[in-house]
């Protein structure tokens, strides 16, 4: 509550009295005090009247039957009443009013406020993935207007807002587009109003939850990883979609479901399996905007097939270890017998060459002996 002082001073005779009041500003529902200050009150009549000039006190009597106003105080120094449930129709100036030889009078201005209701957040029109959304957010009174705010994640949207006035009090709407998706499905649109009939720092809310329409999806989701005959498989469809599937269908490729297969909504339960169950299994789902299908590719082992094939690596890695060994060792001998060998043909070469050698060196010594008898007889 607001208090703003009126004063009025009297004139002429008893000039020297005065009445001064306060103008008060209330929250609609609120309590008002209307206060009239005297100074040098001589004990004249003193009369409190509404802004229909309706008398409420007379000298501290109660003239109109309002519970709602209540003498606190009459003495001669001030006269206070008391509003409850302070009210729209309860607006204007009260009359404090002091009657001596000349009249004097002072009025104090009462305000109501309208504090805004809780917004109302609609949607224009629903909502699909890919497209547009347009929220209207209304608060159809309040005074003075309603300020209206948008928010979605903590970040304020910009909004185009409009009022219209009705009588004393404000009709105030706002509205705001963004683009969605799937993953805005589910996610929060704040509205908040404020204006000052509220307490400082405090709003009136209201949040909107986003219905994001978007096409189904679809994976399967196996019991187990690896699967032997006479155990007992357990497929899920896991779907999403809006509006959500409510119905899903399963098959397994060109052939029909097992016998023994059942396959009650999302799931499918394949027991005692055997390699005649093997093949393609789908799931799929559907909504009014768009279709989705699941594969998984089912394969029985073997139980004594596994274990076979686990016991025999052991020896396949040991066969090939000495088969590499043997390798090596056979080309460490090659190696060995191809460097004998032609050690062996560079030994004879040399010996024949040595031979021949010789040979050229006896015959040169047996022809040097008759070259030199020529030459003899040729310097004779």
């Amino acid at each position: 509550m607001e208090l703003q002082p009126s004063t009025s001073f009297s004139t002429g005779p008893g000039a020297g009295q005065e009445v001064q009041t306060e103008n008060v500003t209330v929250a609609e529902g609120g309590v008002a005090e209307i206060t009239c200050r005297l100074h040098q009150y001589d004990g004249s009549i003193v009369v409190i009247q509404n802004p229909a000039r309706q008398t409420l006190f007379f000298n501290g009597t109660r003239a109109l039957k309002d519970e709602r106003f209540q003498l606190e105080e009459f003495s001669p120094r001030r006269v206070r009443i008391r509003l409850s449930d302070a009210r729209l129709e309860d607006e204007g100036g009260y009359f404090c009013q002091l009657y001596t030889e000349d009249t004097h009078h002072q009025i104090a201005t009462l305000t109501v406020l309208v504090a805004p209701e809780n917004p109302v957040v609609e949607v224009r029109e629903q909502a699909v993935e890919g497209g547009e959304v347009e929220l209207s957010c209304l608060v159809p009174r309040s005074r003075p207007a309603a300020v209206l705010r948008w928010y979605r994640d903590r970040k304020e949207l910009k909004g185009v807002s409009s009022g219209q006035e009705n009588g004393k009090v404000w009709s105030v709407a706002s509205t705001v587009r963004f683009r969605v998706d799937r993953k805005d499905d589910g996610g929060i649109v704040i509205c908040e109003a404020q204006n000052q009939a509220l307490p400082s720092g405090h709003s009136k809310q209201t949040q909107y939850v986003l219905d994001v329409q978007y096409s189904p999806t679809a994976r399967i989701h196996a019991s187990q990883a690896v699967v032997r005959e006479g155990d007992t498989l357990v497929l899920t469809c896991a779907v999403t979609g809006n509006p959500r599937p409510n119905q899903i269908r399963w098959n397994r490729g060109n052939e029909s479901l097992p016998e023994r297969a059942e396959a009650v909504g999302e799931t499918l339960t394949l027991p005692g399996l055997v390699s005649a169950d093997n093949g393609t299994y789908t799931c799929e789902a559907s909504n009014k905007h768009g279709h989705a299908r699941a594969l998984y590719v089912l394969v029985v082992y073997d139980p004594g097939a596994v274990v076979e094939a686990q016991t025999s690596v052991p020896y396949a890695i040991v066969g090939g270890i000495l088969a590499l060994l043997v390798f090596l060792i056979i080309c460490v001998l090659v190696g060995m017998v191809w460097c004998s060998v032609r050690q062996k043909g560079s030994y004879l070469t040399h010996e024949a060459s040595g031979l021949d050698e010789q040979g050229e060196a006896r015959e040169a010594f047996l022809n040097g002996s008759d070259g030199h008898k020529r030459k003899e007889e040729f310097f004779i």
